[in-house]
């Protein structure tokens, strides 16, 4: 995967750090509707939903997805560079666990 920027240097709006440490980051990610996060890196790593929601991935090499995203739902995702953005009529609120190893 090439290397981008960090979701914390160019999409701040969305991600906040909620712990680091040797193993793993894990981010609070909301999205208000209609909100984006720039082109950014992420490791392998795991995405819980907290509320139904649809974003779009635009991956740095590759065609937009668009995910529906339910209430509940545990994602696995190997490492990307992506920008997204929230399609839907409410906020978008994930929790993003990045694996360091």
């Amino acid at each position: 995967m090439e290397q981008i920027s960090d979701a914390l240097q160019v999409a701040s709006n969305v991600y906040k750090l909620m712990m680091e440490n040797n193993r793993v980051r894990v981010f609070d990610a909301r999205f208000k509707p209609g909100e984006k996060a720039a082109m950014h890196s992420h490791p392998d790593h795991m995405v819980y939903i907290f509320n139904d929601g649809k974003l779009r991935l635009t991956p740095s090499n590759g065609k937009p997805q668009v995910m529906d995203l339910k209430a509940g739902q545990t994602i696995w995702m190997d490492a990307t560079s992506h920008a997204a953005e929230n399609l839907g009529k409410t906020d978008a609120h994930l929790l993003v666990v990045e694996l360091k190893e």
